[in-house]
Order: structure tokens, then sequence, then C-alpha cells
């Protein structure tokens, strides 16, 4: 691992381990707190002397490969369902880290001590697999897969029930889409991974988290391990709530035991509070239901109530009283004021028999038979538009990032050349990007060009795109931990728009290669990061990451199918963000004739909100009073969700808000740990019960 040069006066003694003249390194201070000042060389140097374990312990072995391989199957599960169900996916790093930790201890008290202990490194390795296979692979199942599927019409004379997943979208093409934009984000890491964390050293905020957390576990000290099991017991506690608010009719043996007759009938909770008054609205409930007294039949909204999910409570702790109170607003507004006079408009054209007057495009759609009003089907219109003009503004002003993210690409090859023998033998090289980018470029463009009909030259720029995207994608979680994927896949929507117009299938399954790519990069930087910190051997870190994304596919895939075997079944959950892919790629496309007058000023207001409120807060809002100015992005997702959902996140952000004003010390130790938990636990229930009934539906098990 180390070279040495021959003295003379223009080629001074290298040092043994870092290659680096002798006077250079013991120039160094012994542990600088700033490394500013130093070369790239320098830095490495220092990295390498002081912080480089990755030699004295293990690392990349089988048990921390299979432990975080399952893990990342299991968190895939999990992040599927969330994002069906809210739109958001969760990174899986320290929930990861924790879960291993704990698992682990308990399989080596078991054993009674025959297991060794799972040094950090092997933890650090569990972490990167772990993300790799939970995080990196599914980013595009539920988002541009499930939007292609609602754009898909439904059989003469059947209904979206006979829209089956797996008939339209054939599973050979689904594994290489999702495998192989997997992959481009390991390999585009390589060249971003020297530049901006070893050189640069951006701070990838949930990386030292995730490094922090380890750190802290492996210190045994008694808060780490409270906070451990915190998790723990909030995930068990979630999944069984996730049994009890289980619909009726889903599985019939959790019917026997928790339904309307079984055994234990007192413990099940509805799936809304209350099912009937809060939830319905009648003609004789007042002022504000006058609105709709002309409509006949009864009146009810969906997901207008509150909804016992602790998977919604805890995003809400998670999320904070910024965003999550803006939502609330937001929901209030729409379902208070803004959709009332809207569904009296719609009531002047029905007629008796319960339908609209020919050519009459409601704003409000009915549903279930002309049952249930769908508000957020029109909201969503204007919530979508602001959220992506404000994501499209917020990166505008990144425009220093962005150059730097491309600069900065450019000349980390030059300073690879000038790499010391010891990092060249721990990096990952320059030259195995290239191995895997270019046989996966090939198989990208097949790919489109076969299944999408997207034309050779655009599936090139689809893929060189996403390369661009990702620079931009990564550096803004390395400054801020957003990654902005949906600002990257409507980048590339429009681009397809102009390049490709009129199919809203090319436009979709490009802004999928960016959105995965991109999401896939940026997570995994930031588990590199956390090694980094914690001075492990980078390249097999890489390893880990490769060997999470077939783990990843092995699990997602048929994950998608038994989640989501219909298009009905897709339709049956809120899916907002796959409602704004296809919603995108339709008006991309096809124009706003199809739409509602309401629907596209909601659009004009949503865009012009989506550039002003940004810029008023960039510019004329101070930085203390700015966590008291609305969340732009949580007033266009409080358009997107129902009701229930954003009350559930308000709850969650008081919780934690009124926690922290009693005892701020437990707040800051054991609120994500316990929040985390109970995402994780109700989201892999639900997954597993999804899993279940479609498996009995098809075997006829009964259950």
């Amino acid at each position: 691992m180390s070279s040495s040069q021959s003295p003379g006066p223009s080629h001074p003694p290298a040092h043994p381990e870092t290659g680096l003249a002798v006077e250079e390194v013991d120039a160094l201070p012994e542990m600088p707190t700033d490394t500013s000042g130093m070369t790239p060389e320098q830095k490495d140097a220092h990295w390498f002397k002081y912080f480089y374990k990755g030699d004295q312990m293990p690392q990349l072995t089988l048990r921390a490969v299979m432990m975080g391989g399952l893990l990342g199957m299991a968190m895939s599960a999990a992040n599927l369902y969330t994002t069906l169900k809210i739109g958001w996916s969760f990174g899986v790093a320290i929930t990861a880290c924790v879960m291993s930790f704990a698992i682990w201890n308990a399989f080596r008290a078991l054993s009674g001590g025959a297991l060794s202990k799972m040094s950090i490194l092997e933890n650090n390795c569990m972490q990167s697999t772990a993300s790799a296979a939970g995080y990196s692979t599914g980013s595009t199942i539920a988002t541009m897969f499930g939007a292609l599927l609602l754009m898909q019409a439904n059989p003469e004379g059947g209904t979206s029930a006979d829209v089956k997943t797996l008939a339209v979208q054939p599973w050979v093409g689904v594994t290489i889409f999702t495998f192989c934009t997997g992959m481009m984000g390991v390999f585009l890491a390589i060249p971003m991974k020297r530049q901006m964390i070893n050189h640069e050293q951006l701070p990838f905020p949930s990386g030292i988290a995730a490094a922090e957390t380890l750190k802290s576990l492996y210190s045994e000290s008694r808060e780490a391990v409270l906070k451990a099991y915190s998790l723990i017991i909030a995930l068990f506690v979630s999944a069984f709530i996730g049994i009890l608010n289980t619909g009726e009719g889903t599985l019939k043996i959790i019917d026997k035991l928790f339904g309307e007759h079984g055994a234990l009938k007192f413990m099940h909770l509805p799936e809304q509070v209350p099912a009937d008054g809060f939830a319905t609205i009648t003609p004789a409930g007042g002022k504000l239901h006058g609105f709709w007294e002309k409509v006949p039949g009864a009146k009810q909204l969906i997901q207008f109530g509150f909804e016992p999910s602790v998977l919604l409570i805890a995003a809400g702790m998670i999320v904070g009283l910024r965003v999550s109170l803006t939502m609330l607003a937001g929901s209030i507004l729409l379902y208070f004021f803004v959709a009332p006079p809207l569904i009296a408009a719609d009531a002047a054209h029905l007629l008796p028999d319960g339908k609209y007057a020919a050519g009459f495009v409601p704003s409000i759609e009915l549903v279930a038979g002309g049952t249930t009003f769908h508000i957020y089907r029109w909201a969503l219109w204007g919530g979508t538009s602001l959220m992506v003009m404000s994501s499209l503004t917020a990166l505008a002003f990144q425009w220093k990032t962005m150059g730097k993210a491309i600069t900065g690409a450019l000349s980390g090859r030059k300073e690879e050349v000038g790499e010391t023998a010891a990092m060249k033998a721990i990096e990952v090289p320059f030259w195995w990007m290239l191995a895997g980018m270019i046989p996966l470029t090939i198989a990208m463009v097949l790919l489109q060009v076969i299944s999408f009909q997207i034309a050779w030259w655009a599936g090139i720029i689809a893929v060189a795109m996403s390369f661009v995207l990702s620079l931009v994608a990564c550096r803004a979680t390395g400054e801020t931990d957003t990654t902005p994927i949906g600002a990257m896949g409507k980048v590339m929507q429009i681009t397809f728009a102009i390049l490709h117009p009129g199919n809203a299938t090319i436009n979709l399954a490009s802004a999928g290669i960016a959105a995965n790519s991109a999401s896939s990069s940026a997570d995994l930087l930031t588990d590199l990061k956390s090694g980094y910190l914690l001075g492990a051997n980078p390249r097999r870190q890489f390893i880990a990451q490769f060997f999470g994304v077939f783990f990843g596919t092995v699990a997602i895939i048929p994950l998608w199918y038994l989640m989501v075997p219909s298009k009905a079944v897709l339709e049956s959950y809120p899916a907002p963000g796959t409602n704004q892919w296809f919603r995108v790629a339709q008006v991309l496309t096809q124009g706003l004739d199809s739409l509602a007058y309401s629907a596209k000023v909601s659009i004009a207001l949503g865009g012009i909100l989506g550039i002003i409120l940004p810029c008023i807060e960039k510019f004329f809002i101070p930085a203390k009073l700015r966590p008291f100015w609305p969340s732009t992005m949580g007033l266009g997702l409080s358009w997107v969700v129902g009701f229930n959902n954003s009350l559930a996140f308000a709850i969650g952000a008081v919780i934690t808000y009124v926690w922290t004003l009693i005892h701020r010390k437990s707040a800051d130790t054991f609120n994500i740990p316990i929040a985390s938990g109970l995402v994780a636990g109700e989201s892999l229930m639900k997954a597993l019960i999804a899993v279940l009934a479609t498996l009995s539906g098809i075997f006829a098990w009964g259950l």
C-alpha cells in the first residue's frame, strides 16, 4: 500500500504510508480541526494518517453484507408503501444501523457469546448495503411505473380492476430498468465522492448523523443503548397498530381477530375517525354544508377526517412544525374555503339522474357512484404546479452549486492523477466508472428503444442528462441535506416534452432515469460520508453498495406486483407522488384542454406562488424568521394529499414541539429514533398485509 521515491534534491523522501514527502506530512498539525487551507493531497494524507482504519478491523464481511441486504430488502418494502401512502420515502441508514446493532447483539446473546461482535466498520458496510437495497432501487417504481399504470385505459366494458400490472408492465423490463438506474447511481458516485467528500468536505448532514449514531452505539453508553431499543420497541408497536387499523375485508385472519365479529374487536381501529359525522357531509349540516345541498345522495369527502396511523404522525415528528402546520393550513383552506363553492358551482349543472350535463367538465369529480367528492383530484393541479415551480426556482438559486458540480467533476479526474499510492490502493479508480457506465448506457438506451419506443439519440441524451442532474442533486444533498429529486424529474419531463412532444410514456421514462440515478447517487454519497468519518475503506464500501442494488432489485420487483397487482389497487392509495408525475406528463403531452377552467386557474396561481414565495423567503425574510415563514413545499403538498394526512402530520409535529418544551434533552435524544421506528413498523406491516392479500387471492389461501 505504500511507495518510495529515491531521495534527492527534487524528490525528497516519501512518507511510507501516504506517499507524500516526509517533511510535508510532519508539517501537518497533530489533529487539525480546519483543513480548508490544505491541498487535496494534504487532506488525503491527513485523513489517511489520522482517520483511516480500514485495515485495522473487519469491514466487508459476509455477515455485514447479508445483514444489510436483508434489512435493505425489508426497508424497500417500507419505502414502497410510504411512497404510495404519502408520496415520500425515508432514508434507511440510521434505522438500519440501529436495527443491525440491536439484532446482532440479540443473536450474540442467543448464541451464548459464540458469535463475535460486529465491528463499527462492518456496521457501516451493512449500512451502505441496506441503503443501496432499501432506497436506491425503488424511487421510480411507485412514481414512474405507477404513473405509467394510471395512463392505461380501462378495457371496453371493464374497470380499472381489469388492468393488471404484470400484463401491461412485463417484469423483465421493469427489472432491467430498476437495476440499471440503481447501478448508474453507484457508478456516478465514484468521481463525485472524491471531489465532494475528500477534497471539498461537504457536510452531508445525514451522513454525519449516521456516523455519530454508530460512534454512540459503539461507545456502549446507556443513552445509546436506550436509543437503539426505543427504535425497536417503536417499530413493534407501530407494526401492531398497522394490524389494528387494517380495513375489514383485507385479510380474513385479521377480521376473525379484530373485525366487527372478532374475538378482539374492541381493539380494532377504524381506517378513519369518525366513520360518520366528521367525514360525512349532510345538507342540513349548517352554512358551510349548504353549498352542497343541491347535490343528491350522500356527500362524503375523500380523506376528510382523522386517520389513526402512527406512520403519518411519526412523519410529522420528523418533518417538523413549519412544514406540518403549513400543510394543515393549506388543507383547511382547500376543504373549507375553496372546494365548497366549486362543488356548489358544479351542482348547478347536475341533471335529475345525478349526472352532469353533456359537455360539462366538473371541477370536483364525483366518484363511487356519484356519492363521494374527490377533492384532491382537482387540487393536485394547483399543488403540483406550485411544487414544480418552487423546485425549479430553488434550483435556479443554486446556479453556483450547479457550476461547482460540473467544474468539480471535471477537475476531479485531474486531481486523481496526483493521488498518492496509498490512496490509490483504497479509493475506487476512475476506470471502474467507465467500465460500469459503458455497458449500463448501452443497456439503458436499448431498453428505452425497445420498451418505451424512444429514439436512440434521445435515449443517449436521457442518460447523459442523468449524469449532469446527478451532479447537481448530489451537491445539493451535500450542502443542504435535501435532494431535489422532484426538480430533477421535472427538468427531464420538460426537456422531453420538447424533444418528444405528445408522448407521455417517453416523458415519464426519461424522468424516471434521472430521478432514480440522482437519488441513488445522493443517498450513496451520504453513506460514503459516514464511511469517510469512520475511516472506512471506500473501495470496500463501494462493493457493499454494489451488492445492495442486487438485494434491492430482487426485493422491490416482486413487491411491486404483489402490492399493486392492478390499476384499481393503485387508485386505492393516495399516491400523491405518482399522481404528480402522471398529471405533469398529461399536461406536457396533451395540453390543458381537457381540464376544468378552475383547474387551469389553479395551475397558473400555483405556478406564480411557486416562484414568488421562494423569492420572498430568500431575499426578504431574515434567516432567524424563516422558521416561521410558511413552507412552500408544505403548501403545495397540502393540496396533493388528503386532509387526514395533513392533520396527522400536524399532530406529530406538535407532539415533538410540546415534548421539546417540557424536556428538551429527552426529545433531542429519542424523537428521531422513535419516529423512525414508528414509520418503519407500520409501513413494513402494511406492505406485508398487501402482499399476503394478493397472494391469498391468487392461491386461494383463505387468509
